[in-house]
């Protein structure tokens, strides 16, 4: 049966953010987030959810540099729900710590884990790690290589340009899953697309912004890049991460939402140049044909239909978190996605695609 076919996945993503409160201006501290976190997985596990996914980043307004550990301390306390990083910027990072990492947490979830490997989109890791941005694509592409060699052999053998070599030494703990699942995350680059369907890993692209459906080329130049490297495009994985917030009602998801949305998208907007973020473009954002997931169940449901119908995806990733968003609505917002949502999804699914 070909993917397209198959359930599809609902799941979170966070980076565990910290941002201040734009009416206080306080802002909850990096311990209280990280064991805020710890009880979401344990939520999303409870409620149904497929998967829960923790980015890494090294700044101040980010609590997840370390997604593995955070990953970790909730792996004992859910029995279903997979837990992957959303991403692991591997162009900074030691290919054989990450597998190290994440076959650690494989056996503490008894083969739940996952790797989610990219360039991330900010760049405070590479300094502070030691590493030049002028080796940014040559890092990612070496340190790929090594990872993939890794969780295929016991013993490895490998030359790069960077990291030091390694001659027949092996590299432990071994993962539960065999082999552990490994996904490119892309922010829309026609390479990495190219370079995920050609080593035939599974594909998780960022939409956040524009329409969805413009990313429907770089899919299908995902699978035609796979099936020229003999990959069966059938049997691909394709996620999306996309921020969003569901609340009982649109007008309440809007009311908690908005306004932590346009502080964070402003203070990031500064940094890179981006034009004021106001409500405008929020609405537009929200709109059926947008990137932003903010409504009730029924409307997010709606639009997750929608983007299974133009892009043929097998996993969505719901990115909730602003750091000022209260964790009791936080934690409503995953309850619903989980009960509320993810039935009108299945069911939506079905009688679209005749299963």
């Amino acid at each position: 049966m070909a993917q397209v076919e198959k359930k599809m996945e609902l799941g979170i993503s966070t980076f565990l953010e910290t941002t201040p409160n734009p009416a206080t201006g306080q802002a909850i501290s990096h311990a209280e987030r990280l064991r805020n976190a710890v009880e979401e997985i344990v939520l999303a596990d409870q409620v149904g959810l497929d998967v829960y996914g923790v980015g890494e980043h090294h700044r101040a307004d980010y609590a997840g540099s370390a997604p593995a550990v955070i990953l970790a301390a909730a792996a004992a306390m859910t029995k279903h729900i997979r837990l992957t990083s959303a991403v692991t910027v591997l162009s900074s990072d030691d290919p054989v710590r990450v597998y190290q990492a994440f076959s650690t947490l494989d056996g503490i979830s008894n083969g739940r884990a996952e790797i989610m490997a990219g360039r991330g989109s900010f760049i405070e890791s590479f300094p502070l790690f030691g590493y030049s941005l002028e080796d940014y694509d040559q890092l990612f592409d070496e340190n790929l290589e090594l990872l993939l060699a890794i969780r295929e052999s016991e013993k490895v053998s490998w030359r790069g340009g960077h990291r030091p070599a390694i001659k027949n030494l092996a590299v432990y703990p071994r993962s539960v899953q065999q082999p552990l699942p490994v996904w490119i995350a892309s922010g829309g680059n026609p390479e990495s697309v190219v370079r995920a369907g050609k080593l035939g890993l599974p594909l998780a692209l960022a939409i956040i912004g524009g329409m969805p459906e413009r990313f429907a080329p770089l899919v299908s130049l995902y699978k035609q890049a796979a099936e020229k490297a003999g990959h069966d495009p059938a049997k691909l994985q394709i996620a999306s991460h996309s921020h969003g917030f569901i609340a009982d009602t649109t007008e309440k998801a809007n009311e908690l939402y908005y306004p932590s949305v346009q502080s964070q998208m402003n203070t990031i907007g500064r940094e890179r140049g981006w034009p004021r973020y106001d409500r405008d473009a929020y609405d537009a954002a929200r709109s059926m044909r947008g990137a932003l997931y903010a409504g009730d169940a029924e409307y997010v449901a709606e639009k997750i239909v929608l983007l299974r119908k133009n892009l043929g995806l097998t996993r969505f990733f719901l990115h909730v978190d602003i750091g000022s968003i209260p964790h009791s609505e936080l934690l409503h917002a995953i309850e619903l996605l989980g009960t509320k949502v993810a039935p009108i999804v299945h069911k939506e699914i079905a009688l679209m695609e005749g299963n």
